[in-house]
């Protein structure tokens, strides 16, 4: 009786031991935010070939923060699968409000109002969807701390709302696999909304961020690679262009002084994630 006992602790212990070996940290990845002055940053990529996870700074990767327009992810799901949005081609006219961005001083559809990051078109479509159906998707899809607080149109970016960059990786691999509680269709559309670059050896799915905060800024790059590797034929393969897609999910953010624009932080977000993907191999260095 004892034993039988002790053989289900015992693979228990064998199983954690597994997980736990498939978890690593790269300090070394540091460099590249410290290059750029950064003292609180991190990262996370989830290897889905190898079932294993590499983090950079993995406490920050656990802490919550506002995720600014990275939540334009969720929120495109929710309108589409609600029909406030019947496809990605729903025109918001501009409301005639001059704004900082000039790109956002315009009529548009969701596709542009995702590549340009328009806030005024994602708080409209925010007051559209309503905090009922809002808070019932975050809810459902668990995502971060799923608080609206009054103002459905700004909790993503006044830090009601907050996310971990390890809850963006599950978030985004859900998506991926079509496994979010939305329809087939109003995940393969978003998805479509998120590739920025399409190449012979990969394609690039990102949304990025910018919480400007009283105390901090917090940048965010949030999304998945597809690394293609093409098949070598079989004589016997009926198959002329097989191709295979090893997907790999990436969160990263760092933040920054309030008042701080000494730099391209743009630019530096988007290299730090390519020298990350490049040191392990997803994409060229």
């Amino acid at each position: 009786m004892r034993l039988a006992l002790l053989i289900p602790v015992a693979l228990l212990l064998i199983f954690s031991s597994c997980r736990e070996s498939r978890i690593h940290d790269h300090d070394e990845w540091g460099k590249y935010f410290e290059a750029q002055g950064i003292k609180k940053g991190c990262f996370i990529l989830r290897d889905n070939n190898h079932e294993s996870v590499h983090y950079y700074n993995k406490d920050r990767c656990l802490e919550r923060f506002a995720p600014a327009s990275t939540f334009k992810i969720f929120s495109s799901l929710v309108a589409l699968e609600t029909g406030v949005a019947p496809d990605e081609q729903l025109v918001i006219k501009w409301d005639s409000v001059v704004r900082w961005n000039p790109e956002w001083n315009k009529d548009m559809n969701m596709r542009e109002a995702f590549k340009k990051s328009s806030l005024s078109y994602y708080q409209e479509l925010a007051r559209r969807i309503g905090k009922d159906y809002m808070q019932h998707y975050l809810d459902t899809v668990h995502y971060g701390n799923a608080r609206i607080g009054n103002a459905v149109d700004e909790f993503w970016i006044n830090d009601t709302l907050q996310v971990s960059a390890d809850e963006q990786v599950g978030f985004v691999k859900r998506l991926y696999f079509n496994e979010l509680p939305f329809s087939e269709r109003t995940q393969r559309i978003v998805k479509s909304l998120m590739l920025q670059e399409d190449t012979l050896g990969y394609k690039l799915y990102y949304k990025t961020g910018w919480a400007k905060l009283p105390e901090k800024q917090v940048l965010w790059i949030v999304g998945f690679v597809e690394k293609i590797e093409h098949m070598k034929e079989h004589k016997n393969s009926m198959n002329k262009s097989d191709e295979r897609l090893y997907p790999y999910f990436f969160a990263e953010n760092f933040e920054v002084a309030p008042t701080d624009t000494t730099k391209d932080w743009r630019g530096i977000r988007l290299g730090i994630l390519k020298k990350i993907l490049g040191d392990y191999n997803v994409i060229p260095k």
